[in-house]
């Protein structure tokens, strides 16, 4: 039985998040899913605030936020997996993730400045 790839939900309404969406693209094995081409199957999996980060549909598993970006990583190679699994041994580690993700998401205009895609949202 084949299994799916992963399918990488980003905000394709965002410059900053669509570069980050097709730089995984580039560098791993990912279906990019913008919210605007959501399945309505696709969103009933995802956590009820999904406007909200990216999320990664993987292996039956729905990862958001900076879970979904830590995996996006690990599973392109940028960081190791054995060390994801072993800062999960950490308390405080999910905690610490979440918030250098939320830093980032919330500055995503800023960071846009510096790195940037023409969102599909946007494109003709």
């Amino acid at each position: 039985m084949a299994t799916e790839r992963p399918r990488l939900v980003y905000d394709d309404d965002c410059g900053f998040c669509t570069w980050c969406a097709d730089w995984a693209v580039r560098n791993g094995d990912f279906d990019p899913v913008g919210f605007s081409d959501l399945s309505a199957d696709e969103r009933d999996r995802l956590p009820e605030d999904w406007e909200e980060c990216v999320h990664l549909l993987a292996d039956g598993q729905v990862y958001s936020c900076g879970k979904a970006t830590e995996e996006v990583l690990a599973r392109t190679g940028q960081v190791p997996g054995d060390l994801v699994h072993f800062l999960d041994g950490f308390a405080d580690y999910e905690r610490f993730r979440e918030r250098a993700y939320r830093l980032g998401a919330d500055n995503r205009d800023l960071l846009g400045k510096v790195v940037s895609a023409s969102p599909p949202a946007g494109r003709e």
